[in-house]
């Protein structure tokens, strides 16, 4: 999706709730190289009332990079109150974030090492794309999928990329894709498969017969970090052979799980204008810029066919090496065009190392 005044940029980072940052941040770091934190911050969180039954919460909130290539994650723990797990057992293609894919430069290798960090690590299989891949599940229980990339931006040593995408459930594919292909730019399908998939059998609900839609930007992605991010994917589930149900169905934001897809934009005001012409108005919106640290930045959400929630962020200000007090103000930068080399390889001097 383009105009003159507004675009979508692609994946900026997936929100996932979790129930100890403090356990979870150094699993992620030695597990997904997520190791250079853009904000870690406790704070209320009113734009999301709409979603937490009109109360205000408080979370503490860390969006960690991994600069060797792919989108952030923003790692979320409640302060305010309890969070709960999935209140219903979770089936394959249930609607919502099922898993999210993390790249590898040698999938056996990245198999070895999280085999030596959690407990349920799954075989290598091979994707409908072609590309070798695995599963994982974290101590809360969420699904991760490593697979096989040869687009990086750095090379830091690490076995693990970034994020390269994730996989939805939704009712009816068709219908999302009026918003992920039409609107939000993800218009090039990858694959189009139906039936039952092997790598998924041993999975609960994974002996169902599904149609699955993998999607990613037929035009190049834009913003500052374009370099690092890369091209990213959306895969769309639906099952064909029973009801899926709601994965956050009777829970609230920053209750455990995926929580969110981030995209990163431009033109807030105008995107804004043509989603509500399409059936996707703001369900919340900052207004103007919201601090998160030092970070600053203006966040929307909206709704797709399936309630499955879409943050999108214009981004303002973002630290480049925040320890030495050196932001970056990207309001007035070409959208189109990526920062220079010297001034994202310089993220590197913001890793944390275990």
């Amino acid at each position: 999706m383009k105009t003159s005044l507004s675009r979508v940029n692609g994946m900026q980072h997936i929100g996932l709730a979790v129930s100890d940052m403090n356990r979870f941040l150094p699993l992620y770091r030695k597990l997904f190289g997520l190791d250079i934190p853009f904000f870690d911050s406790v704070q209320p969180a009113p734009l999301m009332q709409v979603y937490t039954h009109q109360e205000v919460i408080t979370k503490r909130a860390s969006m960690v990079l991994n600069l060797q290539g792919g989108c952030a994650i923003e790692v979320i723990q409640p302060t305010s109150f309890e969070p709960k797990y999935n209140l219903n057992a979770f089936e394959w293609g249930d609607i919502g974030i099922n898993y999210i894919h993390f790249k590898s430069r040698d999938v056996q290798y990245s198999q070895e090492i999280a085999q030596g960090l959690v407990e349920k690590v799954y075989e290598v299989h091979e994707r409908p794309d072609g590309r070798p891949a695995f599963y994982l599940q974290d101590p809360d229980g969420n699904y991760f999928q490593f697979t096989s990339d040869d687009r990086w931006y750095t090379n830091n040593g690490h076995h693990s990329g970034g994020v390269m995408g994730c996989a939805m459930g939704v009712s009816d594919i068709e219908a999302s894709m009026k918003l992920y292909a039409d609107i939000l730019g993800f218009d090039e399908v990858v694959y189009d498969q139906t039936g039952t998939f092997e790598e998924w059998a041993n999975f609960p609900g994974g002996d169902a017969e599904f149609r699955r839609v993998m999607l990613r930007p037929s035009k190049p992605t834009g913003g500052g970090f374009a370099k690092v991010t890369g091209t990213n994917y959306i895969e769309l589930i639906q099952v064909l052979s029973r009801k899926s149900k709601k994965i956050f169905k009777g829970r609230i934001w920053g209750d455990l799980g995926f929580v969110h897809l981030g995209l990163d934009v431009k033109g807030m005001k105008q995107l804004g204008q043509l989603l509500a012409e399409k059936g996707f108005p703001f369900t919340c919106d900052s207004q103007d810029a919201l601090s998160m640290g030092n970070t600053k930045v203006h966040c929307v959400y909206i709704d797709d066919p399936d309630g499955i929630l879409i943050e999108m962020i214009e981004v303002y200000k973002v630290p480049i090496i925040e320890k030495w007090g050196v932001y970056l103000n990207v309001e007035k930068r070409d959208p189109l065009k990526p920062l220079p080399d010297f001034m994202l390889k310089a993220l590197r001097f913001s890793r944390i190392k275990d």
